[in-house]
């Protein structure tokens, strides 16, 4: 049988702890990520939100803000950001668009092929960029349609000029803090 938004919408009211996709009308509940990859998503958030914000360039989500995308699922990414032109106003359910920018947190249940293949779908679906980041391996793909995937790593910079002009993060940046 193939579940619908409404269907998952209707099953989230029942299950509210609980994060879930719809994937080829197949309602698919998230494990929670590990506290690492988290805290790195939120780190790449604030790094993002400070910087769209005050240019009120558009809007920052997080792991919970799901995306109805083209082809009928439902998805949500760790991070996103869709730019102002493209949604005026926050929807209060799902956005019906694929976000400009979306990334994936490798957490350690995750699979890194499978990740790549979320972010390939939103590409297909009209993401302009995913950006997949490895905390344990200590790296960071940027991936485009029909280019070949960016990796940097420690030492380098993460720029998105296309859809944030001027903005870049050191890649070591991104990493959960240390603490002595």
């Amino acid at each position: 049988m193939q579940l619908t938004t409404q269907d998952l919408e209707n099953i989230q009211a029942h299950y509210p702890n609980y994060r879930m996709e719809l994937v080829n009308g197949e309602v698919i509940v998230m494990s929670p990520s590990g506290y690492e990859s988290d805290e790195v998503a939120t780190l790449f958030a604030a790094e993002l939100v400070s910087w769209v914000k005050p240019r009120k360039l558009g809007r920052v989500t997080g792991s919970s803000a799901g995306f109805k995308l083209p082809n009928s699922d439902t998805r949500a990414p760790d991070v996103s950001f869709v730019q102002a032109e493209r949604l005026r106003r926050s929807p209060r359910s799902f956005a019906e668009l694929a976000p400009d920018l979306m990334v994936e947190v490798k957490s350690p249940t995750d699979s890194v092929q499978k990740l790549r293949d979320k972010i390939d779908e939103f590409l297909q679906q009209g993401t302009r960029v995913g950006i997949l980041i490895n905390p344990e391996k200590r790296w960071v793909e940027i991936r485009r349609s029909e280019q070949e995937p960016v990796t940097l790593h420690d030492g380098d910079v993460l720029t998105v000029p296309d859809l944030l002009p001027g903005w870049e993060v050191q890649v070591t940046d991104l990493w959960a803090p240390e603490f002595e």
